[in-house]
């Protein structure tokens, strides 16, 4: 129970307030990023059908999956993936990129 109390309160002190500029700032690096590295493979703009490689999934799709949280995104890029290269990103261009794919849910 102490543990549910702990998560809500987590996601509700993320959610909650207004917009910062750093997280509009994060968020421009996050979709400039994502333009000149990932979108060779994905669609990274909202409103893209399908990605550049049919066998990776758009980013908007990878945003509107159930349960999709910028913890599970950070799990996602940092572990390896048969089908995709193994990118190390930066703490920083990690956390812009999730703050952009974050945005196109």
């Amino acid at each position: 129970m102490t543990r549910i109390v702990a998560l809500a309160a987590f996601f509700v002190s993320v959610t909650a307030g207004p917009v910062r500029a750093q997280d509009v700032s994060e968020r421009l690096k996050g979709a400039s990023f994502a333009q000149q590295i990932c979108a060779e493979c994905h669609a990274v703009q909202a409103g893209q059908p399908r990605s550049p490689n049919g066998q990776a999934p758009t980013f908007e799709t990878v945003a509107k999956t159930p349960g999709m949280t910028a913890l599970a995104l950070t799990v996602i890029l940092r572990t390896s993936h048969r089908t995709m290269p193994n990118i190390i990103l930066a703490d920083d261009d990690l956390r812009n990129v999730i703050a952009y794919i974050m945005t196109l849910r």
